[in-house]
């Protein structure tokens, strides 16, 4: 319980550093370039854009600090997997801030904020920290890369 409590702490850590790109650059782009104002569409695209931005951070973060021990051999794959699962977590950001804005009709700068950064982040979390530990660091995936690097030095040292 220690081990899993320490890993969703390290999870948090790196989460915050990905909130704060991901409300950042939203914000940036939702004030300038990709404001309802100049685009209809501009909300939604720059929350598209900021959490891609996002994912390859938490992707690395996660890759080298909360899951380091499970990391494996075959970054593509796993960083394929790890995109696949943060776009789930995209798509309920998004359907809370389509639900907001457009159905409910709240356009507000704070409204939208509220409902992809606070509402959309909390259940795209628990989302997504439970297919990446499951699924894409899971236990019963390929040898993860130090464990392999390891076995390899140890075939070559028995040689």
């Amino acid at each position: 319980m220690r081990a899993f409590v320490a890993q969703f702490a390290r999870f948090g850590l790196v989460g915050l550093v990905g909130l704060a790109v991901d409300v950042g650059l939203f914000n940036i782009l939702r004030a300038t370039v990709l404001s309802p104002e100049a685009l209809h569409e501009g909300p939604v695209i720059a929350k598209i854009i900021s959490t891609s931005v996002a994912i390859l951070v938490n992707w690395l973060g996660n890759r080298f600090f909360t899951f380091r021990g499970k990391r494996r051999t075959h970054w593509l794959r796993e960083a394929v997997e790890f995109a696949v699962v943060s776009v789930g977590g995209l798509l309920v950001a998004l359907g809370c801030l389509w639900v907001s804005h457009y159905a409910l009709g709240y356009t507000s700068v704070l409204a939208d904020n509220v409902s992809t950064n606070v509402v959309g982040l909390a259940l795209g979390t628990a989302f997504r920290f439970t297919f990446y530990r499951l699924w894409v660091f899971g236990g019963h995936r390929a040898a993860p890369a130090d464990q392999s690097v390891a076995a390899a030095s140890s075939a070559a040292a028995a040689d």
